[in-house]
């Protein structure tokens, strides 16, 4: 085969023609020391804050400390491969995470990544890990109850949608099982569930996302997960990646969210690592100054998004928030009404649409964190006491005790959850915390072995069916409106003579009867939601009715 010389001059000549110098332009670095999993970087003096570095081995680290000559930054994932004397270069873009549909049902580590071989997750949007938390502009207060499906939370420290609820308590007291009955009862409901674990053992995560799967939870769940093999700079994102990829279901669908953060003990533990490493100051038990900031920037993320408003008047100031022609339009099912009435414009009367934001949409926060001994007055436990709007606190000694849920109602709080509440919950449940505590107070008088007058009693009598009544097997949530007919029964006093050991025949089988045989009343009370004296004396002669059957001997 013979070459034509002018034919290769031609193509030389047309591949000259084309050619368009391209200048890749870049800040480049070099790293000084590195080892535990931060290093320090010369070089980068227009580097930012939380910036995204690219080092040469393909590791990714995030800007950490800008001091005068120097930046201290963190390497997530193996900071092994990187060298002393490697080339690092800036990105220009914030630390972000995929987000989207694609990425429910998997788990995923803090930067997106698959965990569960299910194949990459092919995502084209993104979300910036840390933003700046909703205003109170764009917030409404929190009025629509979650339910958790666990009698003892819902009646008594109830949880609204946009709420940050602490769960509290000594290792190996409950806490994850409150949050995965949680997950559980949102089945079938209109929650995306994102489930963040922080330095948790992979064995104890591969067996929750199996109970999460035996219950088909992980249709509408996320896991992401940062083991307690990994690097602490992965704990330390973890729950602003959960978050960001929650967040994406509340500002752009109008969805609501719930996110669980087990734990947030471990994370401030991991910033404390990093903190160190990077020789910022240590304070009280060496954590760093800014280690309340850590867990407050992202627990304010939690809300309840105000209702969909549209800036559209032409006549209006840049700032103002108005509808077209002054309307507000209200939730998603508006939309096809201000379509209309934006078409409905004249020309000459044209709007220009500034700002549209979906409505209805909530973030609820779970945070959960480990306490030493019963230590709520620690560090770490009171910082994110004072943070969030509530807490619920599990015992050991009740835990032990055999009482399940262990929850103590003596210091547990929800600080807003009962403007929340299902009216029908809030008026036979409104006194069960007071009673309840009051019971613990004679419970302990009563050991002294002292006489009891018949009132005080029948007071003990009935605070231990209560307590019995409250029990929960794990993994079983309740439907709201049985809880409501459960502890109706318990409340008025239908309970107070029936063995302590048959107490949960009694509720399983009074529920199934209610089923059964008055599957109208159980309709009113999912219709009107309230508990009116009309109702409240139906359930009363048919829970009387249901006793005397029930106590009759068995032939």
């Amino acid at each position: 085969m013979k070459f034509k010389a002018d034919e290769i001059a031609s193509v030389i000549k047309e591949e000259i023609s084309r050619y368009q110098a391209q200048l890749d332009v870049a800040e480049v670095g070099r790293v000084l020391e590195v080892g535990d999993g931060v290093a320090r970087v010369f070089g980068l003096a227009n580097a930012m804050a939380g910036e995204m570095l690219e080092f040469e081995n393909g590791a990714i680290g995030v800007v950490f400390n800008l001091e005068e000559n120097s930046i201290g930054c963190v390497v997530l994932g193996n900071y092994l491969g990187v060298k002393e004397a490697d080339e690092v270069r800036t990105t220009g873009r914030l630390l972000s995470v995929p987000v989207g549909d694609v990425l429910i049902g998997r788990v995923v580590d803090p930067l997106g990544r698959p965990l569960d071989g299910k194949g990459p997750v092919q995502s084209e949007q993104r979300r910036p890990l840390e933003i700046i938390a909703p205003g109170i502009a764009d917030r409404q207060p929190v009025k629509e109850p979650l339910q958790t499906g666990i009698k003892a939370i819902d009646s008594m420290i109830p949880i609204g949608r946009g709420q940050r609820e602490l769960i509290i308590g000594d290792r190996k007291t409950g806490k994850t099982a409150i949050a995965i009955d949680t997950i559980l009862n949102q089945r079938g409901g209109d929650v995306i569930c994102v489930y963040v674990a922080i330095g948790q053992k992979e064995s104890t995560v591969a067996g929750l996302v199996e109970t999460l799967r035996e219950h088909n939870a992980m249709d509408y769940s996320i896991v992401v997960a940062a083991g307690a093999s990994d690097p602490a700079p992965l704990q330390y994102i973890a729950p602003y990646a959960g978050c960001a990829m929650a967040e994406y279901f509340m500002y752009e669908h109008g969805r609501h969210t719930l996110c669980i953060y087990d734990d947030l003990s471990k994370q401030a533990a991991a910033y404390r690592q990093l903190s160190l490493l990077l020789r910022r100051p240590p304070g009280r038990e060496a954590y760093p100054g800014d280690v309340f900031y850590l867990h407050s920037r992202l627990l304010e993320r939690s809300c309840k998004l105000a209702e969909l408003r549209i800036i559209a008047r032409k006549d209006a100031p840049p700032d103002a928030e108005t509808g077209v022609n002054g309307k507000v339009y209200k939730g998603r099912q508006d939309e096809h009404a201000l379509k209309h009435d934006l078409e409905a414009l004249s020309d000459k009367d044209a709007h220009e649409i500034r700002k549209l934001k979906r409505s209805g949409g909530s973030l609820t926060a779970l945070p959960v964190i480990e306490t030493l001994e019963g230590e709520v007055s620690a560090y770490i436990p009171t910082n994110v006491i004072s943070i969030t709007d509530g807490q619920i606190y599990l015992e050991p000694d009740l835990f032990f005790a055999g009482v399940r849920p262990a929850v103590n109602v003596g210091i547990s709080v929800s600080r807003v959850g009962g403007n929340a509440q299902v009216p029908a919950m809030k008026k036979i449940a409104g006194s069960l915390r007071l009673d309840l505590a009051a019971y613990r107070e004679l419970e302990a008088f009563a050991q002294l072995g002292t006489e009891l007058d018949p009132a005080t009693q029948r007071q003990l009598d009935r605070g231990r069916r209560m307590v019995e009544l409250l029990k929960q097997p794990q993994c079983q949530p309740m439907d709201v409106w049985d809880q409501i007919l459960a502890i109706h029964a318990g409340v008025r006093g239908f309970l107070d003579d029936v063995p302590l050991a048959r107490v949960h025949e009694f509720e399983e089988k009074l529920l199934r009867h209610y089923h059964d045989e008055y599957p109208e009343v159980c309709e009113q009370l999912t219709r009107e939601r309230t508990l009116s004296d009309a109702l409240d004396a139906k359930l009363k002669e048919i829970v009387g009715a249901f006793k005397r059957r029930f106590a009759e001997p068995k032939s």
